[in-house]
């Protein structure tokens, strides 16, 4: 199983591909095939039926998984792109921090 840097409901910054430079929020993540789902980033068409009645119906845009190595967090307090490193405070508790600036996420 792979461990992801980033979480649902992360900020990120796409680093590569048609998007590249596009942020985002993490809508959801697959950690087994190492992707994740950002809002606004990697849209495909997707031909839909209804299936009951008021369903809508037609080519609607979807977002895609994206590779989970394509993407870095972006710290909401010096609103970087960052890495991602973890600290276990005095009460045991293992937190996230900017590896930049210092504060935990």
């Amino acid at each position: 199983m792979n461990t992801l840097n980033v979480k649902k409901g992360d900020t990120v910054i796409v680093l590569s591909g048609k998007d590249k430079g596009k942020k985002g929020k993490v809508l959801s993540t697959h950690p087994a095939a190492g992707k994740v789902v950002v809002e606004g980033v990697n849209f495909a068409t997707k031909h839909v039926k209804p299936r009951k009645q008021g369903d809508p119906s037609g080519i609607m845009k979807q977002e895609t998984p994206i590779r989970a190595c394509k993407v870095m967090r972006v710290c909401p307090k010096c609103d970087k792109p960052t890495r991602v490193k973890h600290q276990i405070l005095a009460s045991g508790e293992k937190v996230r921090v900017c590896a930049k600036c210092g504060e935990t996420i």
